[in-house]
């Protein structure tokens, strides 16, 4: 049984972060061609508690009583699709800062804070990153792949509303993708509608993981360099995460392995670098188990291999 707390593990922009994922693999209300988890088959908009509170709030007691003070930077909510269709994750966030006083963020899509209960839940937050990926209607389609319930509109009127009443550290993310959102047009109405949400800071990330379509490429340093420009003085680039995934959350090095990858998938060579403190016959039994379970799929992009949950749903490049 895979847990729902995980990690840590390292974060591009929270240092080593204890994962909570509140919801089942894929539960999410957009599509994304980016989405490091693959496509959403079906696609959902139907908020529910998935998991009870007395569980997540356990699973992080006994997960931070297995490190020393310091080994965990951040507690982040990280759904295996979109983390605030778990109702009640105001109750959650509270609950944990009750007995630590690690600061706890949310990472959002976003498409939920037009909701005035979405805006109450995530107020408790230290951190929100919600997302926003296109300027327009049309390229919101085109990447995000949402819901048909959920409009451009929404989605900025959520973001420019929540900025309103959140007082702590609001991080807007844009995935840039080569050829989709990173030229100077599309750069310049993001930058429009940023003015307005009006973020603490804009996070410029890059599909390195492997996206749910083949095609999806990062964009080229000239692209980086441009949305730099264009997005802003808050605007930042942030390089992919360097650090250690810690695989100690389970006593079984199987069931360690897939709270990891079924939402973080991971590259084969920080894999076997996350296992290298584990005897070899015992990773080696452990991936087999993996494979021949068929619990576990090697997925391949631009040449590398990565590790991912089998109920993950990839492109197999015959679509676009």
């Amino acid at each position: 049984m895979v847990k729902q707390v995980f990690g840590p593990v390292p974060s591009r922009r929270l240092g080593q972060s204890l994962g909570i994922d509140p919801i089942p693999l894929k539960t999410c209300n957009w599509n994304c061609i980016y989405c490091q988890l693959g496509r959403t088959r079906p696609i959902t908009n139907d908020r529910r508690a998935f998991f009870k509170k007395e569980v997540i709030l356990s699973q992080v007691k006994d997960a931070l009583a297995k490190h020393a003070p310091g080994d965990i930077d951040w507690i982040t909510f990280v759904g295996s699709g979109e983390t605030t269709l778990q109702s009640g994750l105001g109750d959650m966030i509270r609950g944990i800062k009750a007995f630590t006083d690690i600061p706890v963020a949310v990472i959002t899509n976003g498409s939920l804070l037009f909701m005035p209960e979405v805006r109450q839940e995530l107020i408790a937050a230290d951190a929100v990153l919600p997302s926003l990926d296109a300027g327009n209607a049309t390229m919101y389609r085109r990447i995000n792949r949402p819901h048909p319930a959920l409009s451009f509109e929404r989605l900025t009127d959520g973001l420019i509303a929540f900025r309103k009443v959140y007082t702590g550290n609001y991080w807007v993310e844009v995935m840039l993708i080569q050829g989709v959102n990173d030229d100077k047009s599309s750069l310049k109405e993001l930058a429009g509608w940023l003015e307005k949400i009006n973020p603490d800071e804009v996070h410029i990330l890059q599909p390195t993981r492997p996206p749910a379509e083949t095609w999806v490429k990062p964009p080229d340093q000239e692209g980086l360099l441009r949305a730099h420009a264009i997005l802003g003085n808050v605007a930042k680039i942030v390089l992919p995460a360097e650090g250690s995934f810690d695989l100690s959350g389970d006593e079984n090095l199987v069931e360690s392995i897939m709270g990891i990858i079924t939402r973080h998938p991971m590259k084969e060579s920080e894999l076997e670098e996350a296992l290298s403190k584990w005897p070899s016959s015992d990773v080696r039994d452990s991936l087999n188990q993996l494979v021949e379970s068929g619990r576990a799929q090697i997925v391949v992009r631009q040449g590398l291999r990565f590790w991912s949950a089998a109920d993950a749903y990839y492109d197999n490049g015959k679509h676009r």
